[in-house]
């Protein structure tokens, strides 16, 4: 199913070359059972109620979503500032559970931010064939500057030609500035790139960088977008 015309861009798909993905509600999902068997786990190690360790998670994973707070993720650029943040993050879950912050390095190890993650089931079917068909795959996502350790964890690195977090990049979507940049990085002009978003204001902000740009939503309720990863074949 194609994009209605609020959602369709003008560029023929004849000139695409590459499509750029955005990772998380497109080609990735956070698994909220992942959260329960950490919580279980968390629970068990350390003497804890399962649901105060599952709010605990959930109430520090939110403060962690303003942009706007200090020291918050967006400001990282590096993997060794991310590393940093870990730490903190660290620090801030031990108080918010009332355990040594030892105990909960060992959880982090156990736990770490890639394995919440999983791939839409036909993620790697599509990536894999688009670049059978000589297409260059990306990824753009805000997110922290390990991007390629989530791909792997969820099998998806081998059919990524460019993983790009917009941390690492210096600027976040939906600034038309991140989308001129990840093209650079694909080797291709703006012109020739298929940018898939579930956000549609990055959708617009990419078309504004001179993508093709299409809405998508796994969940069908968003009236005009893709609501099946498989569609991005029939835009090429």
């Amino acid at each position: 199913m194609k994009g209605s015309d609020t959602t369709r861009s003008l560029h023929p798909a004849s000139t695409i070359q590459g499509v750029l993905f955005d990772r998380d509600e497109t080609i990735a999902y956070t698994d909220p059972g992942v959260y329960q068997e950490a919580a279980r786990w968390a629970a068990q190690h350390f003497g804890l109620d399962v649901h105060a360790v599952g709010q605990a998670l959930a109430a520090q994973w939110a403060a962690q979503e303003d942009p706007a707070q200090v020291g918050g993720w967006w400001s990282l650029r590096t993997e060794a500032d991310e590393a940093v943040y870990w730490q903190r993050y660290g620090h801030e879950l031990a108080a918010r559970l009332g355990v040594p912050e030892d105990d909960i390095g060992v959880m982090l190890s156990e736990w770490p931010y890639q394995r919440y993650m999983k791939a839409v089931p036909e993620a790697r079917a599509v990536l894999g064939e688009l670049r059978s068909k000589g297409l260059r795959v990306g990824v753009l996502s805000n997110t922290l500057p390990s991007i390629a350790a989530t791909l792997e964890a969820m099998n998806l690195a081998d059919v990524v030609d460019v993983a790009m977090a917009s941390c690492t990049l210096g600027v976040h979507k939906p600034e038309p500035e991140a989308f001129v940049r990840a093209a650079a990085l694909m080797a291709l002009p703006p012109g020739q790139i298929l940018f898939i978003d579930d956000k549609l204001e990055n959708v617009v902000a990419a078309r504004m960088a001179g993508m093709r740009a299409e809405l998508i939503d796994l969940h069908g309720q968003q009236p005009g977008a893709i609501h099946d990863l498989r569609s991005v074949l029939d835009l090429i």
